[in-house]
């Protein structure tokens, strides 16, 4: 019988894209500040540009964050999203596959949305990433409910959704807030006498206390503690409470265990502690016993000097509608179709990495994911195909830079000024076809490009030696490839093998090539190019995008 699976299907899907895995070419006249700074700045098709990194950022990633054209049917400044749906999961599909190659083990994935694509990305999330690695959906509420836009009709639109998953479940830990304890009464103190006894119950780790192994005294102090509750009949009946283990595993062992024995209960409670205590029934005609809740006697000391905090569930839901309403000409960017707020940034970046990670955005607008990345400390990557890649983020993230942007976070978080980025352009397609229909090189790439280029193609990272001209990149410590537009003689091909050490090996990628020069020595092995490449990708194509284009603006009226 064939193994069936759940997946969302339609039109297209399977067909494979051969992404040409492209260069990227600083613009050093747009890199701004440091120059020692490792943020991107990448104009160009967000697909080939996310293939592009592949190589050097796969598995580094920690946090990403997308807000992909919403396929609304409307029209905005900088977009135009009318896709038929089969057309838009075709274009989304394989950039949140190389998306997913680019986060680390213990990385998040972040998706904005609203409710006209939602509910089939996330199903096709859940088979990209597995529905285990779902965490959550943040409700973001992006309007006042008097805000009216053309396209509200009868019903208006004032949610959207963020889809959050993790790379890895078992390796991701999303950052909580933390809270103090609060001060209240305390009015039990538990103190361990000696080790217990180790059992299993309920899939439990419990630690069993036998009469004169442990204390429990009542005592007055002004701190959150233990706290004696009954197991009632109405607790009992709560799934995985306190009452419901109590009467399921410890109550039955009267017998067993004997009366009057305390039971410590790891990985179950509410307070965060990771433990919790039970008593089991004193008389033999009692069917309940006791739990007790709370910090024992020898955290006290520790929770008074405000070493001991809480956790904070993480919120998924957000009002934001003031945020979305004021944010059109945050950082100077004017940019009236989606943009998102820098504080909306700002609450997923915090929870989900820390100070120096990478976050990566592929669609990012107006820069206000750089923006915000920039202002928190961490090292962004930005990738964008529209013109406002010049005439927004550019101006936007060096305002930032200088200390001159005053928008968005920058009061909240005290941002004064520095570190920098550099621009990127995305390379030109390595093959044309000549007036003849072949395949030949493209005259834009000089000898340093073409290297760089076939290192890409070959799996092999462009690094060349200071010294040895044939060592242009490696794949391992012993493995080179040396790319070449020269005719290569057997000569050549000699005077280099003098030159190699027993245990190193080495790729030539050449467009022609003498007689005898292929297994000549088997270390070396002669390729031609560009016969060595084609079939291996699609060449000549440059925009994989969504349908970008500048159009009307959005129309928008207001409600009293």
């Amino acid at each position: 019988m064939t193994k069936q699976k759940l997946e969302l299907t339609w039109i297209g899907k399977g067909e494979e894209i051969k992404l040409e895995p492209r260069i990227l070419i600083e613009d050093p006249g747009k890199s701004y500040g440091d120059p020692k700074s490792e943020n991107m700045l990448i104009h160009g098709d967000n697909l080939l540009a996310l293939k592009a990194l592949e190589q050097d950022f796969a598995g580094k990633i920690k946090c990403i964050y997308i807000d992909p054209p919403y396929n609304t049917g409307n029209a905005f400044q900088h977009y135009d999203d009318n896709l038929e749906h089969s057309i838009w999961l075709n274009l989304i599909k394989p950039r949140i596959e190389v998306l997913r190659s680019l986060l680390s083990s213990d990385g998040f994935f972040c998706c904005q949305i609203d409710d006209s694509e939602g509910p089939y990305l996330k199903v096709l999330l859940d088979e990209l990433f597995g529905r285990s690695n779902y965490l959550t959906t943040f409700y973001i509420q992006v309007r006042y409910a008097n805000k009216t836009l053309s396209e509200d009709n009868a019903f208006q639109k004032l949610i959207e959704q963020c889809f959050v998953y993790a790379k890895d479940y078992t390796k991701c830990n999303p950052i909580k807030d933390l809270e103090e304890y609060k001060i209240e009464k305390f009015e039990w103190e538990i103190i361990e006498l000696d080790k217990g006894e180790i059992l299993e119950l309920g899939r439990k780790k419990v630690e069993l206390f036998r009469p004169g192994k442990y204390k429990i005294n009542k005592i007055e102090a002004s701190i959150k503690g233990l706290k004696e509750t009954w197991a009632t009949g109405s607790l009992i009946k709560q799934k995985a409470s306190s009452g419901e283990f109590l009467d399921k595993y410890l109550a039955p062992r009267k017998e067993l265990d004997g009366l009057g024995c305390l039971y410590k209960v790891y990985g179950i409670g509410e307070d965060g502690l990771g433990y919790r205590y039970f008593t089991g029934p004193k008389k033999t005609d009692a069917t309940k016993g006791k739990f007790y809740s709370g910090v024992p006697l020898q955290r006290v000391e520790e929770i008074l000097k405000g070493n001991t905090k809480k956790e904070i569930p993480i919120a998924n839901y957000y009002d934001l509608s003031g945020n979305f309403g004021n944010c059109r000409t945050e950082g100077g960017a004017d940019f009236r179709g989606g943009k998102k707020p820098e504080k909306l940034l700002e609450i997923i970046f915090k929870h989900f990495s820390k100070n120096d990670d990478w976050v990566l955005d592929s669609f990012i607008g107006s820069g206000s994911s750089c923006a915000t990345a920039h202002k928190l400390g961490r090292k962004w990557i930005g990738i964008e195909l529209g013109e406002h890649a010049y005439t927004h983020c550019l101006p936007r993230l060096k305002a930032i830079v200088d200390g001159s942007d005053k928008s968005g976070i920058t009061e909240d978080i005290s941002w004064k000024s520095g570190g920098g980025f550099k621009f990127y352009e995305l390379a030109p397609s390595l093959l044309r076809k000549d007036k003849y229909s072949n395949w030949i090189i493209d005259e834009k790439y000089n000898a340093n490009m073409l290297a760089a280029a076939m290192c890409k193609h070959e799996s092999f990272k462009y690094f060349p030696d200071a010294d040895i001209y044939w060592k242009q990149g490696k794949s391992t410590e012993n493995d080179y490839i040396f790319v070449t537009t020269s005719f290569v003689t057997a000569e050549q091909i000699d005077k280099i093998h003098e030159e190699m050490k027993p245990d190193e090996s080495l790729l030539i990628c050449a467009k022609s090539f003498a007689p005898g020069c292929n297994n000549r020595h088997n270390t070396i092995t002669i390729k031609k190019i560009p016969q060595m490449i084609l079939g291996k990708c699609e060449y000549g194509k440059d925009n994989y995008d969504l349908n970008i284009i500048n159009v009307s603006k959005e129309e928008e009226t207001d409600e009293e």
